[in-house]
């Protein structure tokens, strides 16, 4: 996918999460309005109704007490004896005989005149004692009636009662219990639908970023595979056409061609083959490598021997001829360590090879070693081009190469540097780079060392 492509996904990307959070906002804000308003107009429809519901029980029960004084013939003067103590208990305050039966009876029916459907419980106090005297529990059924509810009679003997209510000063309450925990609605909190939104803001933009970031690793990885395909044809066709040719010239030699031009051919597709079994050898080892497959010969050595065979051979097969050199300060003391020799040896070469290729002038390379910490430490100092910071910390990834464009002017797979680290790592060691642009670069090994 192209860089084009990726920012043409991106762009729509946020224009389809915004216009989904633009409608979600507005949804919600119209949503809030819309209870904001039902909520308003339901609390007033509350308050209308319980209003309506106490003038009906203060009507009622001043009607109860009209007819009381009424049938005792008192003519005591009634007004303000009704009081509303609570959202739903009421007193009554009497002077008249009030015998509980008539009262239960004139209670029923005044609340079933004014349609006042709800259970209700009412007790006869006595002022002196402030006690209640009598009480029964009414509970409304489906059928209009009202019948006594047996798990809250409170009765004492009835005659005792009317001894009681026909000489002392006393009252009666009544109250509603289903309205005893009654409150006017509140309008719906406007913090859990916002809440709510943020969440999904959250885990969209989470989403989308994992997503974004999921595109542009595998078209990184697109591009460091066709890297790798292109470098690897560039790295075969070489050794396969020089084969090639030096084949043919062979197969054109005559019986009487001299013997030395039949051995040079002959021994150009010996060096050539040897160099293309290496490459592909090289590609089967990390395959080898992923899949932990690779057996390693652990054995002790010397490992500035190593070293110094190393920079021998590069010196006589590549440094002489560029007018370089390799310059070496071994300070290690402790130099011993156990390891597999071949790959440890092949990690000196991959870095003494990337040191040569990746400089434009003479190469220029330092060699050092010192012990830190019970480690052997070996550094490998370039005078090459360097490597940016952007680019450092993919070097060790595998196929990957610092690109160059359209040039090929270094070969290499693209594994030299993901084959140290693999090695290194397996062994107990590490690696570190140091690098900038046009300064060269400074590799950093670090071995355990063996304890004899």
């Amino acid at each position: 996918m192209s860089n084009k492509r990726i920012r043409t996904v991106i762009i729509f990307g946020i224009i389809s999460i915004l216009s989904v959070l633009t409608i979600q906002i507005f949804w919600i804000q119209t949503n809030l309005d819309f209870q904001e308003t039902n909520t308003k107009i339901q609390n007033r429809q509350d308050s209308l109704n319980t209003a309506q519901f106490n003038d009906d029980v203060i009507i009622s029960l001043k009607n109860v007490a009209d007819e009381i004084s009424m049938l005792n013939q008192s003519g005591v003067n009634l007004y303000g004896n009704v009081q509303q103590r609570t959202p739903n208990y009421f007193t009554v305050e009497m002077q008249d005989t009030v015998h509980p039966f008539l009262l239960e009876r004139l209670l029923k029916w005044e609340f079933d005149e004014k349609n006042l459907q709800e259970d209700f419980q009412f007790g006869i106090y006595d002022c002196w004692s402030d006690s209640i005297m009598f009480g029964n529990y009414m509970k409304f059924e489906s059928d209009s009636m009202y019948v006594v509810d047996n798990n809250y009679v409170y009765q004492a003997e009835i005659d005792e009662v009317a001894l009681k209510l026909n000489t002392d000063l006393h009252y009666f309450g009544v109250i509603f219990p289903a309205r005893g925990h009654e409150t006017l609605k509140e309008s719906p909190s406007t913090l859990t639908p916002w809440l709510f939104l943020t969440a999904i803001i959250f885990f969209v933009i989470i989403f989308f970023t994992f997503a974004i970031t999921i595109i542009v690793r595998q078209k990184k990885l697109s591009e460091v595979k066709n890297d790798f395909i292109n470098n690897m044809t560039h790295e075969l066709k070489t050794p396969i056409a020089t084969i090639r040719i030096s084949a043919e010239t062979l197969l054109n030699f005559n019986e009487n061609t001299d013997l030395d031009k039949r051995l040079r051919y002959a021994g150009i597709i010996y060096k050539e083959n040897k160099r293309l079994e290496q490459q592909v050898e090289r590609v089967l080892n990390i395959a080898k490598l992923d899949k932990k497959e690779l057996k390693f010969k652990i054995e002790t050595f010397d490992i500035h021997e190593i070293i110094e065979e190393a920079k021998e051979n590069f010196e006589f097969s590549q440094i002489e001829e560029a007018g370089g050199q390799i310059s070496m300060d071994l300070k290690a003391v402790k130099f011993v360590v156990k390891a597999d020799q071949v790959h440890i040896t092949n990690v000196i070469h991959n870095l003494l090879d990337n040191a040569i290729k990746y400089c434009d002038g003479k190469p220029n390379i330092h060699i050092s070693t010192d012990n830190a910490k019970n480690k052997f430490m070996v550094s490998i100092k370039d005078n090459g081009k360097g490597i940016s910071k952007e680019d450092v910390k993919y070097i060790f990834d595998k196929f990957y190469r610092v690109p160059t464009g359209n040039l090929h002017d270094v070969k290499g797979f693209g594994l030299g540097l993901y084959y140290v680290k693999t090695i290194l790592e397996e062994l107990g060691g590490s690696i570190a780079v140091k690098s900038s642009i046009g300064k060269g670069s400074e590799f950093t090994v670090s071995l355990p060392i063996n304890d004899l």
